[in-house]
């Protein structure tokens, strides 16, 4: 069992920017892609940004690109989420994900390919 805790959300005002840190509980941290999902209120969980085992290959939600980057320390045992330019629609509750797998450079971009999720944390942007 893997237990995911995600920090850094608040509340920002519009323009602003964030990094959110989720601190994963296992020895084998490398062995898992690791991604990043939203919920707004009334919405299903969207994929936001995944990074594959080794931090080498990288995925983006098309409207995201460019605003936000996702990266690892795998010494840390940690994935980020840098959040930049906020908008009021970026409110909403951000979710670590972690899927164990076997394959280097796999992003996978849907809920039902993780195997892990953390409690969220919540961002609030203001405009």
């Amino acid at each position: 069992q893997v237990q995911l805790v995600e920090s850094g959300g608040g509340l920002v005002q519009a323009g602003g920017s964030l990094r959110l840190s989720c601190a994963a509980s296992t020895r084998t941290f490398s062995n898992y892609a690791m991604s990043w999902f939203r919920q707004a209120p009334g919405k299903e969980r969207e994929f936001v940004a995944a990074i594959s085992r080794s931090g080498g290959s990288t995925n983006y939600a098309d409207s995201l690109k460019g605003r936000f980057l996702i990266s690892r320390d795998n010494a840390k045992n940690t994935v980020y989420l840098q959040s930049n330019s906020l908008e009021p629609e970026d409110t909403a509750v951000y979710y670590c994900a972690a899927e164990r797998t076997g394959t280097i450079y796999r992003t996978p971009t849907r809920t039902d390919e993780y195997d892990y999720w953390g409690q969220g944390t919540q961002v609030t942007v203001s405009s």
